[in-house]
């Protein structure tokens, strides 16, 4: 999937929902033109954006990444070639990894470019997260503890916790995560 078709995705719920390209800005507290580029493909959300308009448009951000079209070719894997991505301002790009998005729990394969982070502000979620980090190294700070992953290493916690990670290493950094949704 490219930005283009992420952004489609979005104007489709939004316009369904009847919201105005006003009320999406000023609930991510971005202006209308750049509401406007998302849904064009012109410009990339961060992570905040995205939870925000998912939160708003009252729908899961895996929701942004598959339509009923672009489901892979096989129930139970996905070809490489058919991963639909998302990328992210600011050097951060998922993959879905699942070839469901109904499931309890999806996969996804983030890459972390050098010096790009999660969030500015810890970000809390529904569910429960780990991952095993395949390549470079994260700084992650978890309920407020710092450590750092290093490549072949792996974490888990409550994704209601307070979260957030950083590529502070001059290497992109790859992790494979699971998400329970539940």
């Amino acid at each position: 999937m490219n930005d283009h078709v992420a952004g489609l995705r979005i104007k489709y719920l939004r316009k369904k929902k009847g919201l105005s390209l006003q009320r999406v800005a000023d609930h991510i507290g971005r202006s209308v033109g750049f509401v406007s580029q998302i849904e064009r493909g012109i410009s990339r959300p961060s992570i905040e954006d995205i939870g925000a308009i998912a939160e708003l448009l009252e729908v899961d951000y895996l929701s942004f990444f598959t339509t009923e079209e672009e489901q892979p070719s096989h129930r139970f894997f996905v070809k490489k070639s058919e991963r639909s991505v998302l990328d992210y301002r600011g050097g951060i790009s998922d993959e879905l990894l699942s070839p469901s998005i109904s499931g309890k729990f999806h996969m996804l394969m983030t890459e972390v470019a050098p010096g790009a982070k999660s969030s500015d502000d810890q970000m809390k979620d529904l569910g429960e997260q780990g991952g095993l980090l395949l390549e470079g190294e994260l700084e992650f700070t978890v309920d407020g503890e710092t450590f750092t992953v290093a490549s072949g290493d792996s974490f888990q916690f409550v994704s209601a916790t307070p979260h957030s990670y950083i590529n502070r290493g001059n290497k992109p950094a790859r992790i494979v995560w699971v998400f329970s949704l539940r």
